[in-house]
């Protein structure tokens, strides 16, 4: 069966805005995921040294969270079969915590 669209002829296309508060993109080379019952929060991190900064922060519902894993999954399945496999970074010899 083809994808059926529906029978408004004035249907448009969405627009999505970036907030000014977003002017550019940021580095991450750290994350972390907690989560409740009702959403994951996902945290990127900038770590240099022994210091580092949260440079992003994404609070969704576990429903799209799991969105969110496939389309990264199947980017990365396209990335790979374009550019070879990637190794697995590294992650960090001791825990990552915050200070208040």
């Amino acid at each position: 069966m083809e994808n059926q669209k529906p029978n408004n002829q004035n249907t448009k296309p969405q627009e999505i805005k970036i907030a000014d508060n977003i002017p550019g993109a940021e580095y991450a080379n750290a994350m972390q995921v907690n989560h409740n019952k009702d959403e994951f929060q996902i945290m990127f991190l900038n770590i240099l040294g022994s210091s580092g900064r949260v440079t992003g922060k994404i609070i969704t519902s576990p429903g799209h969270f799991k969105r969110i894993i496939s389309a990264m999954a199947d980017n990365l399945k396209k990335y790979e079969e374009k550019f070879g496999e990637v190794e697995k970074a590294v992650g960090p010899d001791k825990e990552i915590g915050f200070k208040g």
